[in-house]
């Protein structure tokens, strides 16, 4: 038996409730996982609202660290009692034990622990198909500056330290100032608190009018239309989120107009498709970690039991950083 947080229909977070459901053994190509700490993700507002439609009864939850229990038939990259972490498609990280699909599940190196495995995976492997594989059409260079949208959150601090490693200019936008202090302080050249400053002027004013490659967007509603604004001739507009609602439909002979745009709707999952491309994209994020260079700042902490809290908090933009779940 396992403790798990479900939802019944789409709805607010006094849907989440915990109950128990009993765990079967893997079948092939599946492990048993035993969680030590459960990552929290805006992913997880969209599947419990609905915006990304489920089958009820459904858990929720798409990263996790914990201990191997049982492997089954054909899964050769991980063993009983390993150390692992893993951001994966199908749902169900909300619960203290599950069998679920092996081939997104990583082994997490013992210089990193359970919570800031839980903490990072989705994130951090966010940033890194962001930085590294969602690039503009004449690419990005040492020097050059990008736009990033709620810099002070998740992804969004990986993000600042990433693109400091990376030697880009990371211009940070957040909704307080203190936010705007915690992305410097993690990196970004440059912050503007969309809530006080016109951003795209901000933007045009730091790059002497001449704009930005890319924006990476998971604001949504409330930043495209600025965030097009922002993008020099050929600049790439890549969308990864809905935080303030889905993007409205928009013309896309305004692209033209604009300076001849790119538009791109990214996510994790069409890039950990396959067991090699999320080992070399993990690898990649464990050793940024490992080594220090990028940090990874868990700044709330709920139990398990305090999930719908965690919810409505995260919907009110009042966390920064990582959040996770504790068992």
């Amino acid at each position: 038996m396992s403790l798990a947080v479900q939802i019944r229909q789409h709805g607010g977070p006094e849907e989440l409730q915990i109950v128990d459901v009993t765990v079967g053994e893997p079948g092939p190509g599946q492990i048993r996982i035993r969680h030590h700490a459960i990552g929290l993700n805006f992913i997880d507002v969209y599947h419990r609202t609905g915006l990304y439609p489920l089958t009820m009864p459904a858990t929720i939850g798409m990263e996790a660290a914990g201990v191997v229990e049982a492997v089954g038939e054909g899964v050769t990259h991980l063993k009983v009692g390993d150390r692992a972490a893993y951001a994966s498609q199908p749902p169900g990280s909300y619960c203290e034990v599950r069998v679920m699909p092996a081939q997104c599940v990583c082994k997490l190196p013992d210089a990193i622990s359970f919570e800031t495995g839980a903490a990072m995976m989705l994130k951090g492997l966010t940033a890194q198909y962001l930085l590294k594989k969602t690039l503009p059409v004449e690419g990005l260079q040492p020097g050059d500056p990008v736009l990033f949208h709620a810099a002070a959150g998740g992804v969004g601090l990986i993000a600042c330290q990433w693109a400091r490693v990376l030697g880009l200019q990371l211009i940070a936008t957040a909704g307080t100032d203190a936010k705007c202090q915690l992305a410097l302080a993690n990196g970004a050249a440059h912050a503007i608190n969309y809530n006080t400053e016109d951003f795209a002027a901000r933007v045009k004013e730091i790059t002497a009018g001449k704009g930005v490659k890319v924006v990476y967007d998971s604001v949504g509603k409330d930043t495209w239309d600025k965030s097009l604004e922002c993008l020099r001739p050929f600049g790439l507009m890549a969308s990864f989120g809905n935080a303030s609602g889905p993007v409205p439909p928009f013309a896309p002979g305004s692209l033209g107009a604009k300076g001849s745009l790119y538009v791109t709707r990214q996510t994790l999952f069409t890039h950990i498709a396959t067991r090699e491309s999320t080992q070399a994209m993990a690898d990649e994020l464990f050793a940024v970690v490992a080594s220090g260079q990028v940090k990874i700042h868990i700044d709330q902490r709920y139990p398990l039991a305090q999930v719908q809290q965690a919810h409505r908090d995260l919907e009110a933009r009042k966390t920064t950083g990582s959040t996770i779940l504790t068992l």
